[in-house]
């Protein structure tokens, strides 16, 4: 039965999400402002911050403002971004519920080698939102989705890049 036991618990089973599959030389993270290929102007603040929230929560890398000093960097460029209507009232003839889509490329490298430690082309997110029913109501509910949207982009990033898929 002990040879069992200590089989069974060396057997190779890991929970997901907590490896680091990154150099173990590296220690320091930058994340300057993403470049923005789209008209919509608070896109390059608001995903830095949210990556830069999602390292200093769930990993050993402490962020750094100066790339110059980093061990790596990770750069982004959001390339996309719609917002589309999907539920309407027909009574009032207008939307309810609408869509944010944006689509934005990561690279992350290693600033002294510059080495490409990962790199996603074309990471794409979503979120959805209710518009108010009421016109003098009205707030403009999308850049609350848009954070909504950062957060969790940035946590499969982070994800992404710690197990280096």
């Amino acid at each position: 039965m002990l040879v069992v036991a200590v089989g069974l618990a060396s057997c190779g089973y890991h929970v997901t999400g907590k490896t680091d599959l990154l150099p173990t030389n590296l220690h320091t993270i930058s994340i300057p402002a993403f470049q923005n290929a789209t008209i919509r102007y608070k896109l390059t603040d608001v995903m830095p911050e949210a990556l830069a929230r999602e390292f200093i929560t769930r990993t050993r890398y402490r962020v750094v403002p100066d790339p110059d000093t980093a061990d790596m960097i990770l750069r982004g460029t959001i390339i996309g971004y719609s917002f589309n209507p999907t539920i309407f009232d027909p009574v009032k003839q207008r939307a309810n519920v609408a869509e944010l889509n944006v689509t934005l490329q990561v690279t992350l490298t290693e600033r002294v080698t510059g080495k490409v430690l990962y790199q996603q082309a074309s990471f794409g997110v979503r979120e959805s939102y209710q518009i108010s029913p009421n016109a003098a109501d009205y707030v403009e509910e999308s850049p609350l989705a848009m954070q909504r949207a950062s957060e969790r982009v940035s946590r499969q990033i982070v994800t992404a890049i710690l197990e280096n898929f």
